[in-house]
């Protein structure tokens, strides 16, 4: 199977593809070219070589599906990726246009290039590689493009749910976010959760002389303060009743894959910009993929311009994020969240802001060794597996809505700058993506499910 001759000798046309898609506009908050970029997008599908292709309606933003089906006893992969983007701005911090697709010393510039246009087209171009390469696929395959994943993929859940048989694979396999800060690809195996509240309490009807009125009127940022203090210790455990009950601790499994990954802390400080971190690789593997978080990411109140203002504020609000692991489910947190809070401080509001459940794949599952094997053939560096990324992203409306197992081979640098001016992808990660994606295919033909 010569797939990287085929990606050799169509290295030009399948970048101008790519620059086809990320010259269309397609930023979800705004509205922006959405269905332009859903419509150009079936095209491309189309035009790699997928036999059925359709615009499937949500409430918000359309999903762009495709089949290629060669047999109903062969293996199904489901390749999910989202065309819409963040918007670009600040504009002027972009050397060149965002929209306007430029390389510049090996890399491609250009919002979406890594996030999510450039991998999902990586995706959809192996398809054309793979039937020039052999004349039909092995396996069937599945694609599920959404244009609302910058916007929270508000829909994506009731529309698996809906769409569960027309969906129904054997795997899913999603390409998005960075490799490794070494360069290393990686396979993902399952994110952490999410749980986002907004704390607020407002005491006075304007905000009043710290002097004239001091010792008077209550002061909602202590009161905030106070009640935040009763949620987390000093040494940073979780106190909210419950909390922990359903945490699933790691399998034998899983720690020996954190023992393979690679890790150098000079390189953790360097990336989170403090020196003064202190931990070993396990230490940091288990906090990032197993231990659930408990942040504020933000806190507002009173005066914070230049200079002095003596006041006592109105209101306070602070805003925290959860980051949750298996099996900890949102809305169980978010009920004991509510019930501390009204047992504590009962005249503040708790207020959702948003919602993600964790989930993770089982390291045993037999096809998880041949797609590493897969990315380290196509990429030329040795590749980890990694039982969970410290972030979020949509996977539990597959493991869970779906009922299918699902991993993350992120093909981007780790210096993709997704969501930031001057977004960026590696020239040949694209093309070591189609490969990949080539030879994950190929795989799937021999794996007993």
């Amino acid at each position: 199977m010569d797939f990287r001759r085929v990606i050799e000798a169509n290295r030009e046309s399948y970048m101008d593809e790519l620059f086809e898609v990320l010259n269309q506009k397609s930023i979800s908050a705004q509205n922006d070219g959405i269905r332009e970029c859903a419509e150009l997008m079936m095209e491309k599908l189309k035009g790699s070589g997928i036999g059925h292709v359709e615009l499937m309606e949500t409430e918000i933003h359309p999903v762009v599906y495709g089949e290629y089906h060669v047999s109903d006893d062969a293996p199904t992969i489901l390749v999910y990726g989202h065309y819409d983007v963040q918007p670009p701005g600040p504009i002027e911090e972009w050397e060149s246009p965002p929209f306007e697709p430029m390389i510049r010393e090996g890399r491609i510039y250009a919002r979406g290039a890594g996030d999510n246009k450039g991998q999902i087209m990586a995706q959809i171009m192996a398809i054309r590689t793979y039937l020039e390469a052999e004349g039909e696929l092995p396996v069937n395959v599945k694609f599920l493009i959404e244009g609302e994943e910058e916007i929270g993929s508000v829909n994506l859940d009731s529309f698996v749910a809906q769409h569960r048989e027309k969906l129904k694979a054997d795997l899913v396999y999603t390409s998005d976010g960075p490799m490794l800060p070494n360069g290393h690809p990686y396979v993902l195996l399952g994110v952490r959760g999410m749980l986002y509240v907004e704390l607020a309490l407002r005491e006075a009807d304007f905000d009043n002389h710290s002097g004239n009125k001091g010792n008077i009127v209550p002061n909602p940022a202590w009161k905030l303060m106070d009640l935040l203090h009763t949620m987390r210790s000093a040494d940073g455990q979780v106190l909210i009743e419950g909390f922990h009950d359903t945490v699933k601790a790691p399998t034998e499994r899983e720690m020996e894959l954190i023992e393979k990954l690679p890790f150098d802390l000079e390189e953790v400080r360097r990336n989170v910009g403090h020196a003064g971190i202190e931990m070993t690789k396990a230490e940091y593997y288990r906090k990032l993929c197993f231990e659930p978080t408990f942040n504020i990411s933000g806190f507002t109140s009173g005066y914070g311009g230049e200079g002095a203002k003596t006041i006592i504020p109105k209101d306070a609000k602070v805003k925290i994020d959860m980051r949750l692991v298996m099996d900890q489910d949102p809305d169980v947190i978010f009920e004991l969240v509510r019930d501390h809070v009204a047992k504590h401080a009962p005249d503040v509001s708790v207020k959702k802001l948003g919602q993600m459940s964790p989930s993770r794949s089982s390291a045993d599952l037999p096809f998880i060794e041949p797609i590493r094997k897969a990315a380290e053939a196509s990429f030329g560096k040795k590749t980890f597996i990694q039982p969970s990324m410290g972030g979020s992203l949509p996977d539990a409306v597959w493991t869970k809505v779906l009922g299918t197992p699902s991993v993350v081979v992120p093909y981007a640098n780790v210096d993709e700058a997704n969501h930031s001016p001057n977004e960026n992808l590696v020239v040949e990660h694209f093309y070591s993506g189609i490969e990949t994606t080539c030879r994950v295919i190929a795989e799937m033909k021999h794996i007993k499910l």
